[in-house]
């Protein structure tokens, strides 16, 4: 399912217009990006979480070369289900 069947199904669903549940989505994407960017853990209880973490620096290997790499730190997102989602799959 991408966005825009997603969007479909929510505005059936809710019996609302779908570019009126397009922007709320694009609305609650935003927060969501721009409380991980923060700092902030984003948590929709039950269903997922969004966190930023620091990946530290790290050698690597070129599987095709063989030649060692070195990969910089840097930020993550860790994206974690909770459990009603977890129960429904």
């Amino acid at each position: 399912m991408n966005k825009g069947d997603l969007v479909s199904d929510a505005a059936k669903r809710a019996n609302l217009p779908a570019s009126t549940v397009e922007a709320a989505l694009n609305g609650l994407l935003e927060s969501i990006g721009e409380a991980v960017k923060r700092g902030d853990k984003a948590t929709l209880t039950g269903w997922i979480s969004f966190e930023k973490v620091q990946r530290s620096a790290r050698t690597a290997r070129n599987p095709q070369t063989g030649e060692t790499v070195n990969v910089p730190a840097r930020a993550a997102v860790k994206v974690k289900a909770g459990a009603k989602l977890k129960a429904m799959v």
